[in-house]
């Protein structure tokens, strides 16, 4: 495939390189194990917590529908990243055709702010069973699991699709190289011959908008379970409470502090190595993946008892 400089000769690419760790070669030798190692940990034991809920009937309640939700989008979001990555790393089988490539930007994008929405929503059933414990069954229902459900992928499907459209109408005719291990917006439309402002104000106002909303709500849920909670004066009520949502606020410091950490390496991008926030990048599609159903499955009693009942039926 010929590249030109020049933009009017319409010659424009079909497919883009992932170039992984420009400045840090050797990190793909000693990070190709240990990824690997968590990928399939990830599968498995979201794997292992599906097939539980599934079977186990004592599991059949809301909350538990919302942590099935959880893995589904852990699973998609690891299948969509980590075996590229892993491809790179084993095989340096760097290319991705043009329309898989903007696919990938948009189911990362897409099933991100999904994850962060099915937290929000696990922090509003945690605050309506800690602060209106009566009105829970009535609130709580699998009715509203299914409007949730709705809500959850309209409102990201819609509003995260702006994205990979624009980036994809864009003119790449200089270079293919992608100094990335995955098809970021902002590493892929960089390569443009065109203005990519628009691109650049969309990616941070969405960005903003659905993950930063999200954990505002999050945190002003647990805000109010802590107020409630601190109000209880029976013996041991308080710890008993608190450890019905400590996992699952675990779990959202998982994913908002890798977050975080990553949108602080960008800001900082002067103080550390360009490679880090893609090494960030990566670890925040499997991290959360892998530890979000061993933290549910060692904290939460029903599932643990699930587990082992699925494994002695097993020959």
């Amino acid at each position: 495939m010929t590249l030109t400089s020049n933009c009017s000769s319409l010659t424009e690419v079909s497919e883009f390189f992932l170039n992984c760790f420009v400045r840090s070669p050797n990190w793909q030798r000693w990070l190709s194990v240990p990824l690997s190692l968590l990928f399939f940990l990830a599968m498995g034991a979201n794997a292992i917590l599906l097939t539980t809920i599934r079977l186990e009937a004592s599991l059949h309640e809301p909350m538990y529908y919302l942590l099935s939700l959880l893995s589904l989008l852990d699973i998609v979001l690891c299948l969509t990243v980590i075996p590229k990555v892993l491809l790179i790393f084993w095989f340096d089988l760097r290319s991705v055709s043009f329309a898989a490539c903007f696919l990938q930007m948009y189911v990362m994008n897409c099933f991100l702010a999904m994850e962060s929405c099915t937290f929000l929503v696990m922090a509003y059933d945690r605050y309506v069973a800690i602060c209106h414990p009566l009105r829970y069954p009535s609130i709580i229902t699998d009715q509203f699991i299914v409007k949730a459900a709705i809500f959850i992928v309209g409102r990201n499907a819609l509003l995260t699709i702006l994205v990979p459209i624009l980036s994809a109408r864009l003119h790449y005719c200089h270079s293919n190289i992608i100094d990335n291990c995955i098809c970021a917006n902002l590493s892929v439309s960089k390569l443009s011959s065109d203005d990519i402002t628009v691109n650049r104000l969309l990616q941070f106002a969405g960005g903003w908008t659905l993950l930063g909303s999200d954990l505002i709500l999050i945190f002003l849920s647990y805000s109010f379970i802590l107020r409630a909670v601190l109000r209880l004066k029976a013996k041991g009520a308080a710890a008993k409470a608190l450890s019905t949502c400590g996992s699952h606020f675990i779990l959202i410091l998982f994913f908002s502090t890798i977050l975080l950490v990553f949108v602080l390496t960008h800001v900082a991008k002067k103080m550390v190595s360009p490679d880090v926030p893609i090494l960030l990048n990566v670890l925040h599609h499997v991290i959360p993946a892998a530890l979000n159903p061993i933290v549910y499955g060692v904290r939460t009693q029903e599932i643990k008892q699930g587990i082992l009942k699925l494994l002695r039926k097993s020959p």
